[in-house]
C-alpha cells in the first residue's frame, strides 16, 4: 500500500507541474523569506557541491547557485515535469553551475557523501516515510556537510491553503488530506521537524518560524493560483462537478473575505525551518 500511495503522489505532482511553471515566480515571492532562512542556515560558501530536493521549479537552488559558483547545483524533483521547468528558469537566469535529476526524497539515487548542502523546501512533509527521508538526506552528506529543511507550520497559521483543504472537505463530507496521506500540514511544530533531524543523525539541529503570508492581488487572484498548484486538491477538483467547485469557491473566498482591505490581500502563512550538521 505505501509503495501504491507513493506512485500515486508522484503523479499528482506532475500532474500540477503547469501551474508550478506558470506561477513560479509568484511561488517565489511568496517563499522569499523562507528561502533567505534557509540559505542562512545552509551558509554555503563558493566551490561547494548543493543539492535541492523536491525542488519543484527550483526557487532555493537558484538563489543558492551564485553562492555556490564555481561549485555545482544539482536541482532535483520526483517529477521529471517539475526537474525540466526548474531547468528551464536556470537557462533563463544564465546560471552555467547548475544541473538538474530526478530523484525521490526517501530513496536518493545518489552516493553517500556526495553534497556538501542538501536544500529541501515543502517536500519532507509531503512523503509517506519523513523520518526516512530524513536519514537519506544526512546520508548523501558529507562529514561537516549541512541540511536546511522547510516546511509549513500547522494548518491554522496557514488559512492561505488550509481553508482551501475545509472547503473540499466540507464539501465532500471527508478530511482533507485523508486519514494515512501525507500532506501540507503533517509535520506542524517546530519540536517534529528538529526531532526528525536530529533521529536521522544530524548535530546542531536548531530551527525558527518563518512568517510566510499569501498577497494574491485578490481573492479570485488567489482562487486562480492555490487551487491549480495543491497536488491532491487540483486533482479532486478536476473530477468535480461544476456546482460542486462553484460552492467551494465560494465557501473559501467568504472565509478569506477577513484578510482583504483597502490596501491588498495579505493571508497569514507560517513556515518552519531547521538545519544541522552531519
Amino acid at each position: 500500500m505505501s509503495d501504491d500511495l507513493r506512485a500515486a503522489l508522484h503523479q499528482q505532482w506532475a500532474g500540477v507541474a503547469p501551474a508550478w511553471s506558470d506561477g513560479a515566480d509568484e511561488i517565489d515571492e511568496h517563499n522569499a523569506g523562507t528561502a533567505a532562512a534557509m540559505l542562512a542556515l545552509a551558509k554555503i560558501r563558493p566551490g561547494e557541491r548543493v543539492l535541492e530536493l523536491a525542488c519543484g521549479p527550483g526557487g532555493v537552488g537558484l538563489e543558492a547557485a551564485p553562492l555556490a559558483d564555481p561549485g555545482e547545483v544539482v536541482l532535483s524533483d520526483v517529477a521529471v515535469e517539475m526537474a525540466e521547468i526548474a531547468a528551464a528558469r536556470a537557462a533563463a537566469r544564465g546560471l552555467t553551475n547548475v544541473t538538474t535529476r530526478v530523484l525521490d526524497l526517501e530513496a536518493i539515487d545518489e552516493p553517500d557523501a556526495a553534497y556538501d548542502v542538501v536544500l529541501c523546501r515543502e517536500g519532507l512533509m509531503l512523503v509517506v516515510d519523513p523520518a526516512r527521508a530524513a536519514r537519506e538526506i544526512a546520508r548523501v552528506l558529507r562529514p561537516g556537510g549541512r541540511a536546511s529543511i522547510a516546511v509549513w507550520g500547522a494548518r491554522e497559521r496557514n488559512p492561505w491553503l488550509g481553508t482551501l483543504f475545509d472547503a473540499v472537505g466540507e464539501q465532500l463530507s471527508a478530511p482533507i488530506p485523508p486519514p494515512g496521506v501525507p500532506g501540507p500540514f503533517s509535520l506542524p511544530s517546530l519540536d517534529v521537524l528538529v526531532g526528525l533531524l536530529r533521529g536521522a543523525g544530524l548535530e546542531n539541529v536548531r530551527g525558527r518560524e518563518v512568517d510566510a503570508p499569501f498577497r494574491p492581488r485578490s481573492l479570485d487572484a488567489w482562487w486562480e493560483r492555490v487551487p491549480n498548484i495543491a497536488g491532491p486538491v487540483a486533482k479532486m477538483l478536476a473530477g468535480m462537478p461544476a456546482d460542486a467547485v462553484g460552492a467551494i469557491r465560494e465557501r473559501a473566498i467568504a472565509e478569506l473575505a477577513a484578510y482583504a482591505g483597502p490596501h491588498g490581500v495579505e493571508i497569514p502563512g507560517l513556515t518552519l525551518v531547521a538545519g544541522g550538521r552531519r
